[in-house]
């Protein structure tokens, strides 16, 4: 596909995506009907229409329109180039440029546009982040790191990074965990390589490795990971000590490549089935990286950002408080419950452990910590609760 061809798909998914279809739906749909394009060419469109995507509203200023055609003339605006010689009608590229569209766009001039920001969630982001609230919509614009997470019960992380360097994988290890690996390049060539397939290394993002190394992990004891999705991070605690590993999810399918997952690592997680935990509590750790609305995570699920509504905050925010309510009977009376997101957002985060220590006063909170979008980690939020009683 010629340059101008990848501008012309992005496009076209884009609109799909303006017109309520998920992203990567959109995507996967484009690549299924457009068997001409090779690895190269589909990864030009998915990075086309992410970049897109994060920067829906300036790009959309810059070019003149918020439609597919538009973001994409933006996006060339913004690239210092000029969108007549990419849109030129030629072969598969789009159409040329109208006169309307050549003397359209300007600057980004409202602080949601600059900071490619729905409005409402502008004042939010103010009050919740204070003087670090445009830093942090602007560093949700740019392209996420890929991380990696090395198997301490496998190898060490310079273990980990000469494996990967065997595939052409340049990984750097990083300062924001001990097991925390920055991919410098060939990150594609990942999920092929060795490593990954004998278990040296497992994808996760730096602040997720990082608020799991601050969990407190008994040894010998028993840890449920209570929302465990794809069980990421009880496959990270697993890696620090000797303990009987739980996982239970709302939704059990997406535990379903765990147990694979577990073995590849060399750990074994038991798979809980929905209302299976009180029958195995208590438990010495009760991990929740709750369901939330993803805002530390939005370099990598950016139409999330323009999805979200106030009501779908809220709704959020009762879910959270539902699942602190139900998780923690469960934990033994000297044990630890530990609350996570991937939110930038207070509402979702020291806001709710506060209102769970109001309903249940038994309850304190020992710890918090939050970890800001940067080069190596997402928008992470982490505190340990124990009871007033316990040891």
């Amino acid at each position: 596909m010629t340059p101008g061809a990848r501008v012309a798909a992005a496009i076209h998914v884009l609109d799909e995506i303006l017109a309520g279809t998920p992203a990567e739906k959109a995507l996967t749909g484009w690549a299924r009907r457009a068997r001409y394009a090779g690895a190269k060419d589909r990864a030009a469109v998915r990075d086309h229409v992410f970049d897109a995507l994060r920067c829906r509203r300036s790009y959309a200023a810059l070019g003149g329109a918020g439609t597919g055609r538009g973001l994409m003339i933006g996006a060339t605006r913004a690239a210092g180039e000029r969108p007549e010689a990419l849109f030129t009608g030629s072969g598969y590229a789009p159409a040329a440029l109208t006169p309307a569209e050549a003397a359209a766009g300007t600057p980004p001039r409202q602080t949601g546009a600059r900071w490619d920001l729905p409005d409402w969630l502008v004042p939010v982001f103010r009050r919740c982040l204070g003087a670090e609230a445009e830093a942090t919509a602007l560093a949700l614009r740019a392209r996420a790191p890929v991380m990696l997470r090395a198997n301490l019960g496998k190898c060490t992380p310079a273990d980990a990074v000469d494996a990967l360097a065997e595939d052409g994988v340049v990984a750097r290890t990083h300062a924001i965990a001990p097991t925390a690996l920055r991919v410098e390049a060939g990150a594609r060539r990942v999920a092929g390589s060795r490593a990954y397939r004998a278990g040296l290394v497992e994808l996760q993002d730096g602040s997720s490795q990082a608020a799991m190394a601050a969990l407190p992990v008994p040894e010998g004891g028993r840890v449920l990971d209570y929302c465990a999705g794809g069980g990421g991070k009880v496959l990270a605690l697993a890696a620090r000590a000797s303990a009987a590993w739980f996982a239970h999810d709302a939704a059990p399918q997406r535990m379903a490549d765990l147990p694979a997952r577990a073995a590849r690592a060399g750990v074994e997680v038991r798979v809980l089935a929905p209302g299976e935990s009180p029958s195995q509590a208590p438990f010495d750790l009760v991990l929740c990286d709750v369901p939330c609305s993803g805002s530390g995570t939005w370099r990598r699920t950016p139409d999330a950002k323009w999805r979200l509504t106030p009501e779908d905050l809220e709704a959020l925010m009762r879910r959270q408080d539902a699942i602190l309510d139900a998780a923690a009977p469960l934990v033994a009376p000297a044990g630890r419950l530990a609350y996570a997101t991937c939110s930038v957002l207070a509402e979702e985060n020291i806001d709710r452990v506060t209102a769970f220590c109001s309903r249940a006063p038994g309850w304190r909170i020992a710890d918090s910590r939050t970890w800001p979008v940067s080069d190596a980690g997402d928008g992470f939020f982490l505190a340990i609760l124990s009871r007033k009683d316990g040891l």
